[in-house]
């Protein structure tokens, strides 16, 4: 059957920071769009944008707006995903959904295109974009699960703030020329929604990064556990995070410590394979203080890893240090990377 040559594509929560990236990252992928429809809440509907030198006007989000789409990109909420993307799915659409409504759903594939890929030959019509900070730590750990095996997993984050939206990244801004100018300030984002305080963020580390569950992990860090185990097909693996919000506006860094199953592994090892792994940068040459910094991983859509070295008491265990720009890879180029993915696998009718 020939290739079509162009796919209607929605994106819906369009006047995000993620939707505005995914929008973005289509346009530097020269993804073959027939016809984009842009989709918001109705506060945000009328608003013009500009994709490819055309000007789109974007439109209230609504059960018939997927009429005729071929693929979904979600990004406005999961109150939103869960109450369209099944309308979406009866109109004929696959959704590629980045929030976290769908993803432990056992029967919708959660996936990162260099791990899990076939994942997506079981779809059923709606494919969960993992969480950002999950992302980007299992893309960097496959490839050493897949040669060496996997037994143990301990993370610690220092994630940015524009995990939380735009409107925390203007708020960091602001705080943080009130206390440069020595003024007075009074902190307004909440550090979870719904909580009681509000934190400073400037000159600051939070962590909480989502509400805390009975068990005293958050659930940011229930995330990570959990998706981890379901992407890697591995319910028994030992998996822990600590996630934390810290002052920076873009790129998540993650301390990550490993054991794996293989004996006399040396750090060497790792590195000789992750400096060919899809999507991984390797930046660790500590004689040159060359290592993965959030700064230098904005806008760009791969995963970089360095600082890797062998712990001093443990055979089996491993240090890394994981970067990624939260908002691409984290966010929406994975979920375009589905998109492109769900084609090549010849998914999409």
């Amino acid at each position: 059957m020939e290739q079509r040559k162009g796919f209607h594509v929605a994106v819906v929560g369009a006047t995000g920071a993620v939707g505005q990236q995914m929008i973005k990252t289509l346009e530097n992928r020269q993804f073959p769009i027939s016809q984009l429809t842009l989709l918001s809440s109705a506060r945000s509907a009328g608003k013009k944008v500009q994709v490819n030198g055309a000007e789109y006007t974007v439109q209230e989000a609504k059960p018939e707006s997927f009429k005729g789409v071929d693929i979904a990109l979600f990004s406005a909420g999961g109150s939103i995903s869960k109450e369209l993307a099944p309308h979406a799915v009866q109109h004929g659409a696959i959704v590629v959904d980045n929030t976290s409504a769908y993803r432990m759903d056992e029967n919708v594939p959660l996936v990162v295109p260099e791990v899990n890929e076939n994942d997506l030959l079981n779809h059923n019509g709606i494919i969960a974009n993992p969480n950002c900070s999950t992302i980007q730590m299992v893309v960097a750990l496959e490839p050493i699960r897949e040669k060496f095996g996997l037994n143990k997993v301990v993370v610690s984050t220092y994630q940015a703030v524009s995990g939380s939206g735009a409107v925390a990244v203007e708020e960091l801004t602001e705080q943080s020329k009130a206390i440069l100018n020595n003024e007075a300030f009074e902190p307004t984002i909440l550090p979870v929604k719904g909580d009681k305080k509000h934190y400073q963020i400037a000159f600051n580390a939070i962590p909480q990064i989502d509400v805390f569950q009975d068990n005293g992990f958050t659930y940011e860090e229930m995330k990570m556990i959990n998706e981890t185990k379901k992407i890697m097909h591995d319910p028994e693996l030992s998996v822990a995070a600590t996630c934390v919000r810290i002052p920076v506006a873009v790129g998540h860094s993650e301390s990550v410590y490993i054991e794996i199953g293989s004996e006399s592994v040396t750090a060497q090892d790792l590195k000789d394979l992750l400096v060919n792994a899809q999507g991984v940068v390797l930046q660790d040459d500590p004689e040159n203080q060359l290592y993965p910094m959030p700064a230098d991983s904005v806008g760009k859509n791969d995963v970089f890893v360095g600082r890797i070295r062998k712990d001093l008491d443990e055979e089996k265990g491993f240090h890394l240090w994981v970067v990624s720009d939260n908002l691409l890879k984290g966010a929406a180029w994975n979920s375009v990377q589905i998109a492109e993915s769900l084609i090549k696998l010849g998914l999409v009718k």
